[in-house]
Order: structure tokens, then C-alpha cells, then sequence
């Protein structure tokens, strides 16, 4: 996937700034962003679930999996995405790629692929089954169930046949499993999950992370979730004193 430069790069700052703000990553130098281009909002639902907001698409990210396959050169992560309201699109299989911390772009592996990595990828699978985190972070309005579904398993007929793209609206909650071939294997750090929609792109960050950064990340995602009760009580309060 080719992104435009500059808006990459303000999409990418807005995250990193987000995460930063967690103390999950390093801060880094953050380039100037058009006021327009920088309306996508992170959040942490749990340790490792992402869900990023723009003015254009919801998506969440889980990557339990993938913190727990140190080393592996498959990476799984699920993903679970809608538009927002008035709006429909289709993304492509093309449109999704995976940034690694060195800056390499890894491409969604094509369905050949894996076919090939099938035994691989179907132990991986049954990791997931039992790791998997909750994506239900979705609007209430995303109701309609959606399959996300850019690979097929002949020894799993339920899985369904194998699309190179989808379409959704703000009532579909679309739903996959993303795989991505990592050379060299998966290793800590900051990773980006892009995709190129329509009109734009979005920015899914996630860290592989140690045990110490995972105990640091439980802490920080708790004190965010309080300080996010705290401004909803506030913002109560004060519709309550205006009335």
C-alpha cells in the first residue's frame, strides 16, 4: 500500500502523541499537521486493543496474539471496523499493510500464502481461539454483522469463501483476522496496522511489549479509563447545571 507522505505522517503523530501521552512509547518529534487531517482519536479499551476514531471510519484493533508470538514471523491481529454515520465504502485486500518498528511495509499476505503457511497459521488460529480480546467497542449502531473476509481455510468450511475486499456502512459491524508474513519474526516495539480507505487512510498502532512494559501499560490504561469516568461525570454534572 502507497500512502501520500504528508498525511501519513500526521496521522501517524497523532497516534504516537496518544500513546506517548500513556507512557506505551517513546515520545517522538512531531511533524506539523494540518487541522483537518489530524481528527483521529486513540483510545485503550484493554492492553491490547486499540480503537482508533477518524472523521471517516471506527476501527478496533486486538493483538494478544500477536504479543504472545515473539518471534514468530506470522502475525495475527483481529480487527473489527464500521463507518461513520451517512457514509459507506469498500476496502480492499490491498489496502492493508503492517509497519514494523524498523519502518519496513509488510503487505496482507494473499490467499496463496496462506494456503501455504496453512499449519502454521492454523495452530496460530487456535491460539487465538483461546487469546482473543473483545472487539465489541464499536457504536451501538453498528449492529449489522459483517465478515471481513480476505482468507479462507479449506479444512474449515465455516470460515466461508475468500474476498479480496468488503463493503460497509455505520450500521455494519465488520469483522476478520488479519495476517501478515514478518521476515525476520515479530520483535518489541511499535507497530502500525494501515489501512487505506477511500478517501484517506487510518492508523492502528500497537507495541509488542515486555513484561515490564505490559505491567506499566496495566497501570496507565486503568489510570486513563479513570480519567475518562471522571470527565463523563463532569460533563454530567455540568448538562445538569445548564438545564
Amino acid at each position: 500500500m502507497i500512502l501520500d507522505p504528508a498525511r501519513h505522517i500526521a496521522l501517524t503523530a497523532t497516534v504516537v502523541v496518544a500513546t506517548a501521552a500513556l507512557g506505551l512509547v517513546a515520545t517522538a518529534p512531531v511533524a506539523a499537521q494540518d487541522e483537518a487531517e489530524s481528527k483521529m482519536r486513540l483510545s485503550f479499551p484493554g492492553d491490547y486493543v486499540r480503537k482508533v476514531e477518524s472523521d471517516r471510519a471506527i476501527a478496533v484493533l486486538g493483538y494478544r496474539t500477536a504479543n504472545e508470538s515473539l518471534g514468530d514471523e506470522w502475525m495475527l491481529v483481529e480487527i473489527a471496523m464500521t463507518t461513520q454515520p451517512g457514509l459507506e465504502m469498500t476496502l480492499k485486500r490491498e489496502g492493508f499493510s503492517l509497519k514494523t518498528p524498523d519502518g519496513s511495509v509488510v503487505p496482507l499476505a494473499s490467499q496463496k500464502e496462506f494456503n501455504e503457511a496453512s499449519g502454521t497459521l492454523r495452530a496460530l488460529d487456535r491460539r487465538a481461539n483461546v487469546q482473543r480480546e473483545s472487539l465489541a467497542y464499536l457504536p451501538p449502531r453498528a449492529d449489522i454483522p459483517c465478515r471481513i473476509g480476505f482468507f479462507s481455510d479449506l479444512a474449515n468450511p465455516q470460515r466461508g469463501m475468500t474476498w479480496d475486499e468488503f463493503s460497509m456502512n455505520s450500521q455494519s459491524f465488520c469483522a476478520g483476522r488479519l495476517y501478515f508474513h514478518v521476515p525476520g519474526g515479530i520483535q518489541y516495539g511499535r507497530y502500525f496496522v494501515e489501512i487505506d480507505l477511500p478517501d484517506g487512510e487510518m492508523v492502528l498502532p500497537m507495541t509488542i511489549m515486555t513484561k515490564d512494559e505490559l505491567k506499566a501499560a496495566k497501570a496507565k490504561v486503568k489510570e486513563y479509563e479513570q480519567q475518562q469516568k471522571q470527565a463523563a461525570k463532569e460533563q454530567k454534572k455540568q448538562a445538569a447545571e445548564q438545564r
